[in-house]
């Protein structure tokens, strides 16, 4: 799970150094791959965790709510041209600061190992995309930005479920735990 840190201490970031940081992480020589569909949706994870966790951005450019999901208009403009194939090497690897690679990691960790359609599929049915798209049916192009403010309250709140979700886990197994102590 992605965890929150100390507040304030991730600063703006070049999206393409971002993306950049994510197709540098590709084991190729195992074969994996990542096209430009699942770099998007990885980098829009990344803005919003950061968004939620640390009240302001990764990254200063705005995502847009494309008929596929969240599109950051400088990574299609950088990697649209591959369409569904597998995106090349970057020519750089940035040097990010340790707290920002820490979180990048874990956006890979929770995000990395699912299908580009499958991270698709998960954002379009989240609610910074759907209230993006203002009722445009999902084939119909846009340009409509989805709000930082949206994407800050929806992670914010999936955050706190999931940690209260925990929570729970934990409180069963140590009831659980007693019942089988007193039962013994």
């Amino acid at each position: 799970m992605i965890q929150k840190k100390e507040p304030n201490t991730i600063k703006k970031n070049n999206a393409l150094d971002i993306a950049n940081w994510f197709l540098n992480q590709i084991d190729r020589e195992a074969g994996d791959a990542m096209t430009h569909l699942k770099l998007q949706k990885l980098v829009y994870y990344a803005q919003a965790w950061t968004l939620a966790l640390f009240g302001h951005p990764l990254i200063e450019e705005d995502f847009e709510a494309w008929a596929h999901g969240p599109c950051l208009l400088s990574l299609w403009q950088r990697f649209g041209n591959c369409g569904y194939e597998a995106l090349p090497e970057p020519d750089s690897v940035p040097d990010l600061p340790e707290n920002v690679t820490e979180l990048l990691g874990e956006v890979l960790d929770v995000y990395g190992n699912l299908s580009a359609k499958y991270l698709e599929e998960l954002v379009c049915n989240e609610e910074p995309w759907i209230e993006a798209r203002d009722g445009l049916s999902p084939e119909i192009r846009s340009k409509n930005i989805i709000s930082k403010q949206a994407m800050a309250d929806y992670y914010r709140k999936l955050y706190q479920r999931m940690n209260k979700s925990d929570e729970q886990k934990t409180q069963t197994n140590i009831a659980e735990s007693r019942q089988t102590g007193e039962a013994a």
